[in-house]
């Protein structure tokens, strides 16, 4: 593996699409007592079955910690590659790398990582497990992988159609827990180099109540070029309905790379997720203190959806939009099966869901599944 301290549009590598041929996807098995309910006991059943779902099309790593080795081996099918890797907590989406491609060949970058914020407002300390991860895999897939240490990103608040145009918010990108001496502009600057897009489209918001300060891949994602979903409610008496009704607007006022004016699709929201005092006593403390509050509202999404190469796998809250949200994206993914996740409520209780755990690994020329 080569570090590489050029910037990918040096090579003219970018960002694929999520719907775009895979190789395989990366997890991590959550271990993390005071993110995951009574010993990460239920997650593990939920990631289980998601990976069986995503490893009938494409390949499956999976990181374990050396204690919990032997346990990811055990609950998962052979076709499943587990290896032993460190980390702090299971967010694959924020720690592995974002793959670029050349479209023959895909290298790896390694953003910085601190924990969704760091001493400002990050969520956990320490993290330097999981800014290692990324490096990590790279070596582990012999992939060459761009050192983009000095900018804190995660994968889960950047969103690409694979054609030049790439999704964010404000509310994450400019906070103050990220890149605090960056303007807006520089911060375009460095996303248009290292992912290969021309247009980025700002929504303000996020989903009420992320704990990752807005990331857009709760609240919309694009399904095709020029189509997007958008997270949705109609109840005017939810906080949601302004944000969402902001970034309906801010959508539909905008042209891609392209050119092309983005058809919206809305994907209604459960009804509003909170957490019980049962679920809370699974939770560990963090540092004495308690990480969820009985009745705290969770930020449940079902635009939190992940795409294989066969399958689009949605969270499922126990709610009457459900069946709903599986409709519209079966609809959206005609060439896909979409399958509701049962198990989804208890990676909810981590703080995110199906997309946030997993990172798609584009197929290169020489790659099969």
């Amino acid at each position: 593996m080569k570090i590489i301290k050029d910037l990918p549009d040096k090579e003219n590598y970018y960002m694929p699409a999520e719907y775009s041929p895979h190789y395989g996807c990366i997890l991590i098995w959550p271990h993390r007592r005071d993110s995951w309910q009574n010993g990460a006991y239920k997650a593990r059943q939920a990631f289980a079955e998601l990976i069986k779902i995503i490893s009938r099309s494409e390949k499956v790593i999976v990181c374990a910690r050396y204690e919990d080795y032997d346990d990811a081996r055990k609950a998962l099918p052979d076709r499943v590659r587990v290896v032993e890797m460190s980390s702090d907590d299971s967010w694959a989406r924020d720690v592995a790398p974002t793959f670029v491609t050349n479209g023959t060949e895909i290298r790896g970058i390694d953003w910085g990582f601190n924990a969704w914020g760091g001493l400002h407002d990050g969520l956990y300390f320490p993290w330097d497990k999981d800014n290692k991860m990324a490096r990590k895999l790279c070596d582990l897939l012999d992939k060459d992988c761009y050192d983009q240490r000095d900018f804190v990103l995660e994968g889960g608040s950047i969103h690409t159609d694979g054609e030049g145009t790439l999704l964010t918010t404000e509310e994450c990108l400019l906070g103050r827990g990220r890149n605090p001496d960056m303007s807006k502009q520089e911060i375009e600057e460095k996303l248009c180099r290292c992912l290969g897009v021309k247009k980025i489209i700002w929504l303000k918001r996020g989903i009420y109540h992320d704990e990752t300060n807005g990331h857009i891949d709760n609240i919309c994602a694009f399904v095709s070029p020029g189509e997007a979903v958008l997270a949705w409610t109609d109840d005017k008496n939810d906080p949601q309905y302004e944000i969402s009704a902001e970034c309906l607007e801010i959508l539909e006022s905008a042209v891609d790379a392209k050119g092309r004016r983005i058809k919206v699709h809305k994907l209604p929201l459960p009804s509003p997720v909170h957490i019980t005092a049962e679920e809370c006593m699974g939770l560990d403390d963090m540092d004495g203190e308690p990480t969820r509050i009985p009745g705290e509202r969770l930020a449940a999404s079902y635009v939190n959806f992940y795409i294989s190469n066969k399958d689009v796998i949605v969270p499922q809250f126990g709610d009457e939009n459900d069946k709903k949200a599986v409709e519209i994206l079966s609809r959206l993914f005609p060439t896909r099966t979409v399958t509701g996740l049962s198990g989804s409520r208890d990676i909810l209780i981590g703080g995110g869901n199906i997309h946030c755990i997993t990172q798609q690994i584009p197929k290169w020329q020489e790659a099969s599944v």
